[in-house]
């Protein structure tokens, strides 16, 4: 995998991508959750890079892809994405998003319905209004000043030990998090930002239809939120298939990477040949 960089004007995007770019391979692209980067998916890249095109990044204003403006909503990261898949020659991705990277994921499909071929969600929620009570979008809105006051330490464990169940998966997100050591009003401002601008998505009550092939994933040990509910009502209202992983957690392909990467390779198979012309038969939400 290849490093390059996306210039905005709000910053530089840095993301990987596989050593040529073929147009007649499907193309993967993996989006990170929250405050995590393109290392929550090493072990996807690593399975799929030499079969498909394979590309992922450090989202806005993470990681590498720092120092960066928080001043941009969900749409905005939407369509830098677009703009790098485009300046890439890729067509027709397959959108792979772990929580944030899934609403992501939504807001290209709302922008560019004709563009994607397959919407994968991994421990995320739907972004439709009606799937989100006042008091939760409220809470959204106002966790920067909780991150900011939490011990680093405690905040450290807690942010380990609440989105993975296996050794490997929280070592790895407690990697992702020592990005930002030192650095903890920056961490802060991070998640706090997402949350807002994920909470004015849903206040924007739009349709984000998911107009192409889905598959939900959830660990059945998810405890982040009310992320195993939501997927639940997702999978009965707009009638996505929804698969369970047995003890994982939030982080369902670091817990579990075999089986997510199953589903995946089954997925992506389906997909093979010419961008289907219809969408799920069940993903048009209310």
């Amino acid at each position: 995998m290849r490093e390059s960089i996306h210039n905005t004007a709000n910053g530089k995007i840095h993301f990987w991508l596989s050593e040529s770019i073929s147009s007649n391979r499907l193309t993967l692209v993996f989006l990170p959750g929250l405050t995590a980067d393109h290392r929550l998916f090493e072990r996807q890249t690593a399975q799929f890079e030499n079969r498909y095109n394979v590309l992922v990044w450090d989202a806005p204003g993470h990681a590498a892809s720092w120092p960066f403006a928080l001043t941009f909503s969900l749409m905005d990261e939407a369509r830098w994405l677009e703009e790098i898949l485009r300046a890439q020659g890729i067509e027709y991705p397959v959108l792979v998003g772990q929580s944030m990277g899934g609403y992501v994921g939504q807001a290209y499909c709302e922008l560019y319905p004709d563009r994607i071929k397959g919407f994968v969600s991994i421990d995320s929620a739907p972004l439709q209004r009606s799937y989100t009570t006042g008091p939760e979008i409220w809470l959204l809105k106002r966790m920067e000043p909780l991150y900011r006051i939490i011990p680093w330490k405690l905040l450290l464990r807690w942010g380990t030990a609440g989105v993975a169940a296996t050794e490997y998966g929280r070592r790895l997100m407690s990697d992702m998090m020592r990005t930002y050591d030192g650095h903890q009003e920056r961490y802060a401002s991070l998640a706090g930002h997402g949350y807002r601008m994920l909470a004015e998505a849903m206040e924007a009550n739009l349709g984000y239809r998911i107009p192409c092939p889905a598959l939900l994933i959830c660990g059945e040990k998810d405890r982040a939120g009310s992320c195993v509910r939501y997927n639940r009502a997702w999978h009965q209202t707009a009638g996505i298939p929804l698969a369970w992983i047995p003890h994982a957690g939030h982080n369902a392909n670091t817990d579990a990477p075999e089986a997510v990467n199953g589903l995946l390779e089954r997925f992506a198979a389906g997909l093979q040949g010419p961008k289907p012309l219809t969408s799920h038969p069940g993903s048009p939400c209310r």
